[in-house]
């Protein structure tokens, strides 16, 4: 009996060693390294080990037939064997890196980021108006980014050797045909915007999307708040004006309004303009914004309006008249925006929106009266699939189209009529491959049919990422840009073809510990611009597409705002070197919007005891090419260094109630813009000139900020 018993034993445990099965194998990542620590284990079971020192794993299992191994481990993407248990032996598997969408490489080539969910951004969205100087209008803030040149007349961003009209702006991806206010020549105007509701600002100065087109030299991608925060009023009193904003919210419905109202006659009457400008009937504007929001489980929809109304009678001096010159302006302006996108199932994410932009212009200049009517209209529809973390897929289309028309009066009573209309299709697709968290490119085309033109263009676009470090990284891109002519050349010859730029751009970015560094260099060059025969644009001049150029430089910014208690600050540094043969230029020249050196350095330092935030920035341009007739040389001419020192004050009186004081150019530089040439010389046979001054050498600001909300601890200190 005994020996029966020890029989049946012995052949039971026989059985069991005969069931169980070895599992053995090898874990390493792609540079053949031994992975330590894997969690190794068949799925749907407690059998499983963990990787030692040399990346070996081995356990016993009594499972049988097919089954799934898994191996996971932090940073790297979890691994797959399936087959018969008795196959899983002698394994040999490497793991790819886990792809870190928080840590891993950006592409930053030509693109500055405002927002405070972006790993690379350069400036926050309160730095667009906490900035001296910028008296809160985004583009002034921008302007102290590199790639940006002082314009100061102007008003408008003018990107890396490109004119004004060469950088678009766009609204929740929307296109906005009017972005600025309408004003009188040498008197800058301002962007038509309040900062106060946009949650993010990407600025790009050249190499952006295949997403976006019509700009040959940059984009300005503005980005209404999703959801905000808490309910509040915001209202302001100032030396030029006032304004009420307030945002309700019902569930998961929001609307935030916003209306001011500016008004500069008080001013000039207290500090006059001095530089060859009398004020019949200071500016003045009557403007509002409006962002309603409605946000699904899976899903949100968006809809911003935006109107403006201003008018200006003003008296020039002209060296070419011996009395002043008269220019009465009146414009009106309404923008309208819808957005929805949704959330799909796959990772499939579908956008869709339209905009429209209506403006009208009245204009009177002496004897001579203009009207202008335009309007221009955006349909959009895009795609996103996320196939992995290592591969997405952006794609759409798109439909544009402008309608404009303008009718000349003279004094004499004669009358000219000229119009553009335009139908312009596109279509776009770009990839982003993540081979590993330190590369990473984005392939990109743009197709685009005008019927205008009738003319298609093809523009291919890439922009490569490594990651040299944990905090620094460089970038690369190419690409080609087109845009239709300005509407003051095709209005008059609609022959004309597409304008063209090409981009290229090296990236060098290093963000940590507070501190940001950019040094970025580019070359662009230029294709297929329109020149005329005429001092100015007329009906009966002659037209083509034989100009061309290049602009070449190197961008440098740094900022800190952590290293040194209290303070926040930051210097930008660009290098410009450009020509161009287009308009009417003679040769090849640098355009007088173009100054080889710009410096721009911004502090913000917050003072305790005093509570208060004060701010300085300095500004410096060098010298900017004019056009001399006494001199056989074409755009010779140097006018003198720009610059500007501008100091703010925010003394937060109690928790919401803040008082606000600033000084645009506090030292009172005499800045020359530019020089004015008679049309005829005097009788020693020399051409007499006026020099091109700001309306005003400085300019003073006093305001009062106060927030009602229901933390009763808000304030509009992040917004001065």
């Amino acid at each position: 009996m005994l020996k029966q018993l020890i029989s049946a034993i012995t052949l039971l445990f026989s059985t069991l060693i005969i069931a169980q099965t070895s599992i053995i194998g090898t874990v390493k990542d792609d540079k053949n390294t031994p992975i330590v620590g894997a969690n190794v284990y068949l799925e749907g079971t407690y059998d499983g080990t963990s990787t030692d020192e040399s990346g070996n794993f081995s356990f016993e299992t009594n499972e049988s037939g097919s089954h799934t191994l898994v191996i996971s481990i932090i940073s790297y993407e979890t691994h797959y064997e399936t087959g018969d248990v008795t196959l899983l032996r002698n394994l040999r598997i490497t793991l790819k890196e886990a792809i870190n969408q928080l840590s891993g490489v950006t592409l930053t080539a030509g693109s500055f980021e405002a927002g405070d969910n972006s790993k690379v951004s350069v400036l926050k969205p309160l730095d667009i108006v906490t900035t001296a100087g910028a008296l809160g209008d985004f583009v002034g803030a921008l302007q102290t980014l590199p790639g940006t040149s002082t314009v100061s007349e102007d008003g408008r961003l003018f990107v890396r050797g490109g004119a004004a009209g060469e950088t678009q702006v766009f609204i929740d991806g929307l296109r906005v045909f009017q972005p600025f206010n309408a004003t009188a020549n040498n008197i800058p105007t301002r962007g038509r915007f309040s900062p106060f509701l946009f949650k993010g600002i990407t600025f790009s100065t050249g190499g952006y999307s295949a997403e976006y087109g019509q700009a040959l030299s940059g984009v300005l991608l503005l980005n209404t708040t999703d959801i905000p925060d808490q309910e509040k009023t915001d209202i302001s009193a100032m030396t030029v004006g006032g304004g009420v904003g307030h945002t309700e919210i019902w569930g998961e419905k929001s609307l935030s309004l916003n209306t001011s109202y500016i008004n500069l006659a008080p001013y000039e009457s207290l500090i006059p303009s001095n530089q060859g400008v009398r004020w019949n009937k200071p500016y003045e504007s009557v403007s509002g914004e409006a962002v309603f929001r409605s946000n699904g489980e899976d899903n949100i929809f968006k809809l911003y309006t935006g109107f403006n109304h201003s008018n200006l009678d003003i008296e020039q001096e002209d060296i070419n008249y011996e009395d002043f010159v008269r220019f009465q302006l009146k414009n009106n302006n309404l923008y309208f925006n819808t957005s929805y996108k949704h959330f799909l199932e796959n990772e499939w994410t579908l956008s869709t929106g339209a905009s429209i932009s209506i403006d009208n212009n009245e204009i009177t200049i002496l004897a001579d009266e203009i009207e202008t009517k335009e309007i221009g209209a955006h349909l959009k529809l895009k795609l996103k699939k996320n196939f992995s973390n290592r591969f997405q897929l952006n794609f759409g289309g798109e439909y544009f189209n402008l309608n404009y028309d303008d009718t000349y009066y003279s004094g004499d009573g004669l009358s000219f009529k000229s119009d553009y209309n335009e139908d312009l299709f596109s279509g776009f697709a770009e990839v982003d491959v993540f081979f590993s968290n330190r590369f990473a490119m984005n392939l990109g085309i743009r197709g685009e049919h005008s019927n205008a033109m009738q003319a298609f263009n093809l523009a291919p676009r890439v922009s490569l990422g490594y990651k040299s470090s944990e905090n620094g990284q460089f970038s690369l891109a190419y690409g080609d840009f087109y845009q239709n002519p300005s509407i003051e050349y095709v209005k008059f010859d609609k022959a004309l073809d597409t304008e063209k730029t090409s981009h290229y751009i090296l990236n060098y970015q290093y963000t940590g510990d507070g501190k940001t560094f950019r040094a970025e260099a580019f070359y662009k060059d230029y294709d297929n611009l329109v020149k005329y025969d005429s001092f100015t644009p007329q009906f009966d001049s002659n037209y083509n597409n034989l100009g061309s150029g290049y602009a070449t430089g190197l961008d440098v910014f740094w900022r800190d705002n952590k290293n040194i208690k209290n303070l926040d600050y930051w210097v930008s540094y660009s290098f410009l070197d450009t020509e161009r043969d287009y308009m009417n230029f003679e040769e090849h020249a640098t355009p007088n919007f173009a100054p080889k050196h710009n410096l721009s350095v911004v502090t913000k330092y917050w003072i305790n005891d005093w509570r208060s935030q004060v701010g300085f920035s300095y500004t410096h341009a060098s010298g900017r090419p004019f056009d001399n007739p006494n001199s056989n040389e074409f755009l010779a001419g140097k006018t003198k260094s720009y610059n500007n020192i501008s100091l703010n004050w925010a003394y937060l009186i109690s928790q919401q109630k803040i008082l606000y004081f600033s000084v645009n150019n506090a030292l009172g530089f005499n800045n020359v813009n530019g020089y004015q040439y008679a049309n005829a010389p005097n009788s020693n046979g020399v051409f007499d000139r006026r020099a091109i001054r700001p309306s005003a050498d400085t300019f003073f600001f006093v305001g009062f900020f106060w927030t009602i909300s229901t933390d009763k601890s808000s304030n509009q200190l992040d917004n001065l």
